[in-house]
């Protein structure tokens, strides 16, 4: 008889939050990670438990806002400022994957996931 491993409430959903974080780190390295990474948050997050709906979100929210600043920081790059842009939204999104890594490494919800900051 094959037994089935039973996960406790959330336990999957965390998981794949952390490989968000994950893909996140590595498309510093390799871009389209980033992709992958926010696919899985919008699926995870729809049935996922409150405390970790709000990490989905914010992990959304990093991507989106950080595309939005590469592509202005790209559109200005001609001009000085575009890579200071570009520089903030690299420390920026470096912030946010450490501060929420950091709440789901102890379990606990982003404070402020809807913040266009680090979240609290």
């Amino acid at each position: 008889m094959v037994t089935k491993e039973v996960v406790p409430a959330g336990r999957n959903h965390a998981d794949m939050a952390k490989i968000v974080y994950i893909l996140y780190v590595v498309g510093f390295f390799v871009g389209i990670t980033w992709l992958i990474g926010v696919v899985i948050a919008y699926v995870y997050r729809t049935d996922a438990p409150d405390w970790l709906k709000g990490h989905f979100t914010f992990q959304i929210r990093t991507f989106w806002i950080g595309l939005a600043g590469i592509v202005v920081g790209g559109i200005t790059a001609a001009l000085v400022i575009g890579f200071v842009i570009l520089l903030a939204v690299l420390v920026w999104s470096i912030m946010r994957i450490v501060k929420g890594w950091k709440w789901l490494a102890d379990g606990q919800p982003v404070p402020d996931p809807e913040s266009l900051m680090v979240g609290d």
